[in-house]
């Protein structure tokens, strides 16, 4: 079912995100989760999804099914996984508000090397697709809604610009986007921000070393013979050189700017037609702010929300002894507004 016409009278409650005076620069809103935050336990349910390309997405549920109220798609960032700190938040944040959500692991980071050579990157939005399809057949009734954070959120955004009013999708919300993958690849081998650049590449040469040796043992030999032709994952010191390297060749662009440029969800903005949110930060030590689109160039269904503090998926506010995650109030605050709205546009179409 097509996405609901976003109505022009919509009306969603104010932002008032004020950062953390402890944590007043980027890069210590962006490090204090991953750090110094505890791991939710959740009674979560993982479902492994099979995909037409008979490779697989691991999905880890939270709450049951209702008709009623919508189910909440989330898609975590570059080397995250359903278990990262931002991912098990929202998941709680969705479940007192009383609605479903499922958790995406891209492939191979759920802990179990996918099936084939391919792995995940900042464009996958076929993989998005067709768990959109998937949930959308098994429950047409049921409302579906999507966040992304940082990559995710870079995927979501370009899904949602192919899909244009044929998204199923009634809303959406996209969280510090890279949406220029070469101006990011850029800004993260600057200053700084070379600290996450480093870990970055650690755990992804881990997950390519995981996967040639899972390969070698019992996969495919066609799949692995595609790792074998990969040029060396030595020597690298940017995340250009890995996707110059490994991320091109493995799924079929011709060089690293050729994937920045089809997949940077910059260029796809203009076609969004699901009432969709994004939260960026000046401070984010990941995207430069002349990288962000200006307002006057988003269509009317999206909405930038530019903060001047947050860092890259920070947003924390309140005391050191009580941090609050502005995300976990904001983004649920939206979807459930933007539900209320399409409920109404429903009744007065």
């Amino acid at each position: 079912m097509p996405a609901p016409i976003f109505c022009s009278w919509v009306s969603h409650l104010m932002p008032s995100f004020r950062a953390a005076r402890w944590l007043s620069g980027g890069h210590l809103q962006t490090l204090y989760s991953p750090l110094f935050r505890s791991a939710l336990s959740l009674p979560r349910q993982r479902e492994r999804l099979t995909l037409r390309d008979g490779d697989f997405l691991d999905l880890d549920w939270l709450g049951l099914p209702d008709h009623e109220t919508p189910c909440v798609i989330l898609l975590h960032g570059l080397t995250g996984s359903s278990s990262s700190r931002y991912m098990l938040g929202q998941q709680q944040a969705l479940a007192l508000q009383g609605w479903q959500s499922v958790a995406v692991n891209w492939r191979g980071c759920s802990g179990t090397p996918n099936r084939l050579a391919r792995g995940y990157h900042s464009g996958v939005s076929e993989d998005l697709a067709e768990v959109v399809d998937v949930l959308s057949a098994r429950r047409p009734t049921q409302p579906l809604a999507a966040v992304g954070y940082s990559l995710g959120g870079n995927v979501l955004l370009k899904y949602l610009g192919e899909q244009g009013s044929a998204s199923p999708l009634m809303a959406a919300a996209a969280v510090s986007v890279p949406f220029r993958l070469d101006h990011s690849a850029e800004r993260i081998s600057q200053g700084m921000s070379q600290i996450y650049q480093a870990r970055f590449l650690r755990d992804l040469r881990r997950y390519m070393a995981n996967k040639r040796h899972q390969f070698a043992i019992n996969g495919d030999p066609d799949e692995y013979a595609k790792l074998l032709d990969l040029e060396s994952l030595k020597g690298m010191k940017t995340l250009w050189d890995f996707d110059e390297r490994v991320t091109a060749p493995l799924h079929g662009y011709a060089s690293a700017s050729d994937y920045y440029q089809r997949c940077s969800s910059l260029y796809f903005l203009s076609s969004i037609r699901v009432p969709t949110l994004i939260v960026q930060s000046q401070d984010d030590p990941f995207v430069y702010p002349h990288s962000a689109p200006s307002p006057s160039d988003l269509p009317a269904a999206v909405k930038l929300e530019y903060h001047p503090k947050g860092g890259h998926v920070g947003f924390i506010e309140g005391a050191p002894w009580s941090p609050v995650y502005y995300l976990e109030r904001r983004l649920p605050e939206w979807l459930s507004a933007s539900w209320l709205d399409a409920k109404k546009c429903a009744t007065c179409a």
